[in-house]
């Protein structure tokens, strides 16, 4: 876990479904949301495009040779980052503005190749990522790929939640980039849909690094200072393994796990 100029860099072992480093930059944690100390309420963002799903590629119809010139055809990805950024985005575009970016929101295959072409130029970006894909699939950041879409010109800045309320604050207004470690138990949520109420979790092991986009407020509970009560807070995230895990693509997590995860997650607003 390398600290060089203000840069902290955390880097896991890279699985086709799990693709997220960990890396905080000063310069840019410096932009961050501010919570003005306002009433928050539940909310929930909807995605303008399918749950998308970096496995099963080959099922689907996507050859990633024919997506990336120079990529290995495989039948998964570790392109997290690159899928949350694309759920976060198709909610802060409008129709028209989506459109130009060429991402659909009727084409969960099509959807799924536009992630794979911002994986690769987020993987290009990343200074401190040492590979790129192609040809290595390397994994990415969450500050990758949202640098990647500032180059594109789709967003035109990003913002950092640091703590649990300036989360649940930007959530207000949009969703977030969540990046975090994940455990084993995790891969199989409970029937309730959340994944830190599955028994053993914590010594389930560390599966590797994940990129989620947190999409809402399922339910929120503040003190009368306005913080908010983690325990009685639950975040609604979209994952990027298909419709058919979880809750249609959607799991759950109090925002207590959130904060005693803290020093390993980072979470990032994209402004249009």
């Amino acid at each position: 876990m390398p600290t060089t100029h203000g840069v902290l860099v955390r880097r896991y072992d890279v699985h086709p479904a799990l693709g997220r480093h960990q890396v905080l930059d000063a310069r840019s944690l410096a932009y961050r949301q501010h919570y003005g100390g306002e009433l928050l309420r539940p909310v929930r963002w909807q995605p303008a495009i399918p749950v998308l799903n970096q496995q099963n590629l080959i099922a689907q119809g996507i050859c990633t040779s024919a997506v990336v010139p120079g990529a290995p055809d495989v039948d998964a990805v570790g392109s997290c980052t690159a899928n949350a950024a694309a759920v976060a985005l198709s909610v802060a575009l409008d129709p028209a503005d989506l459109e130009e970016a060429g991402l659909p929101g009727d084409d969960a295959a099509e959807a799924e190749r536009w992630a794979l072409r911002l994986y690769a130029k987020a993987t290009a970006v990343d200074e401190f990522v040492p590979y790129q894909w192609p040809p290595a699939d390397s994994g990415s950041s969450g500050l990758g790929v949202a640098r990647a879409l500032k180059a594109s010109g789709l967003i035109t800045s990003y913002t950092h939640a640091l703590d649990a309320t300036a989360l649940a604050a930007a959530l207000q207004n949009g969703p977030v980039l969540v990046g975090l470690p994940w455990f084993n138990a995790w891969s199989t949520p409970g029937r309730d849909g959340f994944v830190d109420t599955v028994p053993y979790w914590r010594t389930s092991g560390l599966a590797g690094g994940h990129e989620v986009c947190a999409t809402g407020l399922e339910e929120v509970a503040q003190y009368n200072s306005g913080r908010v009560i983690p325990e009685r807070t639950v975040l609604r995230l979209r994952n990027s393994w298909g419709q058919d895990w979880g809750q249609g693509g959607d799991f759950f997590l109090h925002l207590s796990t959130y904060i005693a995860l803290h020093e390993q997650v980072d979470a990032i607003q994209l402004h249009p």
